[in-house]
């Protein structure tokens, strides 16, 4: 599994041994960052059941300001470490020389200390105060828990999200679910296979349609 573009492309990303982590594929995360390529840049993410953390490392290589990994197995926690620290070093080379932006904001330290991991229960994860609202969420979850996870989450999200005019949830689930929108938010898009293949969700407000 690798970072599929942006200028840490191609670099590999380790993954957990054992089935607690399911990491998503180099395709679904290809297709979902060419529908939001033009919201990437400067955002700020949030990646929750975060695993390897592909989805947002994926977002930090294509130009994201930074954001917040929550993941709760140490094992995946320990790789994610690792594959931030990969991760940012080729941001670095790859971000050095570049016009207009000042050395200092493209070192591995500056780059990695913009990325935080929250190793906790997604469900019960909270800002740090006076944090503002993510632009980008991206939840992919283990799919046996999503039933029962799924409306939780969401309550939450509609909550820490409500001050944002604009954001986007991008939530991964087998193609045979189909999840209910928070009150006041529509599921725009939907990008996958089929029934028993990778489904990404996209979630707006509705007046942002």
């Amino acid at each position: 599994m690798r970072i599929t573009g942006g200028i840490a492309r191609g670099i590999p990303l380790a993954v957990p041994k054992g089935d607690a982590v399911r990491p998503a594929t180099d395709g679904m995360r290809q297709a979902v960052f060419s529908s939001i390529a033009s919201r990437v840049p400067g955002a700020w993410f949030l990646d929750l059941c975060a695993g390897s953390g592909a989805y947002g490392l994926e977002a930090v290589s294509r130009g994201a300001a930074g954001g917040v990994f929550v993941e709760k197995n140490a094992k995946a926690a320990a790789c994610l470490r690792r594959n931030i620290e990969a991760v940012a070093q080729s941001a670095a080379a790859g971000s050095s020389g570049s016009a207009g932006i000042p050395a200092r904001d493209t070192a591995p330290h500056a780059i990695a200390a913009r990325l935080a991991i929250a190793q906790t229960d997604a469900l019960t994860w909270t800002p740090a105060p006076g944090a503002p609202p993510p632009d980008l969420v991206f939840i992919d979850p283990p799919y046996e828990i999503i039933p029962e996870f799924a409306p939780r989450i969401f309550a939450m999200l509609a909550a820490l999200l409500a001050p944002h005019p604009d954001p986007v949830i991008i939530f991964e689930m087998p193609g045979e679910l189909t999840l209910a929108a928070p009150a006041g938010w529509e599921c725009a898009k939907r990008l996958g296979k089929g029934a028993r293949q990778p489904t990404a969700a996209f979630y707006k407000k509705s007046a942002a349609m």
